[in-house]
């Protein structure tokens, strides 16, 4: 998979704001598995390409570079897709 080197990539961490907004606590420690290699990694630490100067973010693994999680901001809602990830690990609050 062409990822273009010439745009700017950050890591998951940039968009710990964005993530925790949806889902009502940061996901930046939180792991998962990539569907395309099966390397398993917390979500600060993939690649995040479109954020914050794009219409939302894209994350992909850090492994092979497939697409792990797509967030768009539509105005008054957020889509979600997450069909990179086999399994998303959450800590439980409290």
């Amino acid at each position: 998979m062409a990822i273009d080197r010439g745009e700017a990539r950050l890591d998951g961490n940039a968009c710990a704001g964005l993530l925790a907004e949806i889902f009502g606590q940061d996901l930046t420690a939180a792991r998962g598995a990539c569907a395309g290699c099966g390397a398993v990694g917390q979500i600060g630490a993939q690649h995040l390409y479109g954020y914050p100067t794009g219409p939302g973010a894209v994350l992909r693994c850090g492994s092979c570079h497939g697409v792990l999680l797509v967030v768009v901001d539509a105005g008054t809602r957020y889509r979600l897709g997450a069909q990179g990830l086999t399994w998303l690990e959450i800590q439980k609050r409290g």
